[in-house]
């Protein structure tokens, strides 16, 4: 599969912008007219400067408003073209993207634009060029991938043929079985961008929220399977207009487009009859059967804090590590790992973030292939020196730079807690808090970042992911995404901040980046729960006394039921599937707290019970410029 993007997808000067893209390890590159235009050097130097990038040119774009223009336009636009074709030989490519035309004054008919475009093949041909043709979504008179191929047919030129923009397609729902007739020669080259479902102008819609594939809700994979089944074995090329990208960091927004034009590929290949693509081997999504631990990195202070709050939850200390300063922490089927070390990766995490959940490890079926999924997704991995004996497990590095870990059953790893660790004699002992899972992990992230880690997890793991859900917050709007599998067994929620006022913002600030601020408990009775770590000393999070008559009015709930929620600081949700109750702790290290739930088929997370939850854990943190204590 030969991997392209255009250079206006991402943001940066032009040779930053090639820099990024030949590192995030795209086979050619789409330069945009403007990105050269504003670039001193002369096309000679660019294309020599692309090259030594080791990148090919597989397109040169846009030129605009060509096909079908009355007397004297007609004749200017075949000027036009000859200097474009003047820039192209300079630069060293040999295609060029013809978009339909949206001049108010161009005129209609099929017959009229082959004319033209055979002409322009004519002309195309004595340079050794190519003309592609690509029909926009709002072009005035052609804008339907089918009606362009009519055109391109009827010209009935060599070196005139189809561009194939999935955007422009699954936009305007057109039935794409169609492309399955178009002879593999004449598609030239094919642009690939995704897009969420938003009810708006066509043209405003592909301005500003095009994204990469994978991170929207257009069928790109269906689309991409229909090209593969011609044959075609050109380039697939990314060209993403996204405000969000345009101000991100160049080299991560390369490295998402590389993974999610590989992870596109590997899904079109695994379907039946598809022989054209030919993608890094990789095994199959990782089905995961747990979060088996999450790891915090503390100081000796930090960990007396969070290992008494872990026994009012009913937590106790079950082993420790053989070598390293790293304890366990155990209830039900839930391990939390309190690690002190001063060296290693976990002091480091601690120096930059402070007290944090610097890393989770997930169980999955077989590590060492979900290991290898990942590194050719473009996952960096992580790896430390280990004490003799000591197990190595495979690590990734995931959000804000912590880790994921990757363990199984069916090697070595299974036998971690045997390995590694030692039994400690039992102390004094919480009472069990009837905790047995872990439902679901929330990560925080800078909103610009939410889409590199959905596609992260979505192309590693066997995981889809929810429509996104807006979490009011009093100081703002927190956008809300889901990760999970289908089992239940993988939740993990992936909240964007996008200003620091907010309790997530406050979150990214206080720890220098994006991380774990939350961990989810189930719990089979959240009441008899409730019990136990009353009497385990646990202090809830105090929620507002207005919310329960509210909740009471809405739900039509009996009154008793209302008062045991109220007494105990519970909140309560349901949907169409059952009941969902909450219940919080306070903070810890400036915003990270617990929560334990209690599921009665109920699906969701409990959105609308957010804005009570983040006030009250907002009283908890303290105000900007106050200092630590």
């Amino acid at each position: 599969m030969k991997t392209s993007i255009a250079t206006v997808s991402i943001s940066g000067e032009f040779p930053e912008k090639l820099q990024a893209i030949a590192k995030a390890g795209f086979d050619g590159v789409e330069i945009f007219e403007n990105d050269f235009l504003a670039y001193d050097e002369s096309p000679r130097d660019v294309g020599r400067m692309v090259r030594d990038f080791g990148l090919e040119i597989t397109l040169f774009q846009p030129f605009r408003d060509f096909e079908g223009m009355p007397e004297p336009h007609r004749t200017r636009t075949f000027d036009r073209a000859e200097r474009k074709f003047d820039v192209m030989q300079e630069l060293g490519t040999d295609l060029v993207l013809v978009c339909s035309n949206v001049s108010p004054i161009s005129l209609g008919g099929i017959d009229r634009a082959a004319a033209d475009f055979h002409e322009l093949g004519e002309r195309a041909a004595k340079r050794g060029l190519r003309v592609g043709y690509e029909a926009l979504a709002w072009g005035r008179h052609i804008s339907d991938h089918r009606d362009a191929w009519k055109i391109v047919r009827r010209a009935d030129h060599p070196n005139v043929g189809l561009i194939l923009d999935s955007f422009h397609s699954l936009a305007r729902k057109i039935d794409i079985g169609s492309i399955r007739s178009i002879p593999k020669e004449k598609i030239f080259i094919v642009q690939l961008a995704d897009a969420p479902l938003i009810d708006m102008d066509l043209l405003y819609w592909s301005r500003h929220f095009r994204n990469m594939p994978g991170e929207g809700d257009l069928p790109v994979t269906d689309f991409v399977a229909a090209i593969a089944e011609t044959g075609y074995d050109g380039y697939f090329s990314l060209e993403i207009f996204n405000d969000q990208f345009r101000g991100g960091s160049p080299k991560a927004i390369a490295a998402d487009g590389h993974r999610s034009l590989i992870y596109l590929g590997d899904q079109v290949r695994r379907r039946p009859g598809v022989t054209s693509l030919s993608v890094p081997a990789m095994p199959e999504r990782a089905a995961v059967k747990n979060v088996a631990f999450v790891e915090f990195a503390v100081d000796e202070a930090d960990a007396d804090q969070l290992t008494a709050m872990l026994k009012t939850l009913g937590f106790r200390r079950t082993q420790a590590h053989r070598t390293k300063k790293v304890d366990v922490y155990q209830q039900g089927e839930i391990r939390i790992l309190v690690n002190t070390e001063s060296v290693g990766f976990a002091s480091s995490a601690y120096a930059v973030h402070g007290p944090s959940a610097y890393a989770m490890a997930l169980e999955v079926e077989d590590a060492d292939e979900a290991y290898r999924r990942a590194l050719a997704l473009g996952a960096e991995p992580f790896s430390q020196p280990v004490n003799p004996g000591e197990l190595e497990i495979p690590a990734i590095r995931g959000v804000g730079g912590g880790l994921v870990y990757l363990i199984d059953t069916k090697t070595q790893l299974g036998r971690l807690w045997e390995v590694d660790f030692q039994p400690v004699e039992a102390g004094e002992d919480p009472e069990p808090a009837h905790l047995t899972t872990i439902d679901h992990v929330a990560q925080t992230v800078a909103y610009e970042e939410m889409l590199t880690w959905l596609l992260f997890y979505t192309s590693i793991f066997d995981t889809r992911k929810s429509p996104m859900v807006d979490i009011i917050d009093p100081a703002g709007v927190v956008r809300s995404q889901v990760i999970e599998n289908a089992a239940g067994s993988l939740r993990i929620t992936m909240n964007g901040a996008e200003n620091r006022r907010t309790l997530a913002g406050h979150f990214i600030a206080e720890k220098f980046g994006s991380g774990i601020q939350h961990i989810a408990f189930n719990t089979d009775d959240i009441f008899a729960t409730a019990a136990a770590l009353r009497a385990n000393g646990f202090k809830a999070l105090p929620i507002s006394p207005n919310y329960y008559g509210d909740v009471e009015a809405r739900f039509g709930l009996d009154p008793e039921l209302t008062e045991r929620l109220r007494s105990e600081n519970i909140l309560y949700d349901r949907d169409e599937d059952g009941e969902y109750f909450q219940l919080y702790s306070g903070t810890f290290a400036e915003g990270f707290f617990f929560e334990i739930v209690q599921r009665k088929g109920y699906r969701g997370y409990g959105a609308a019970n957010a804005i009570f939850r983040i006030s009250a854990l907002k009283k908890q943190i303290r105000p900007e410029g106050m200092p630590t204590v």
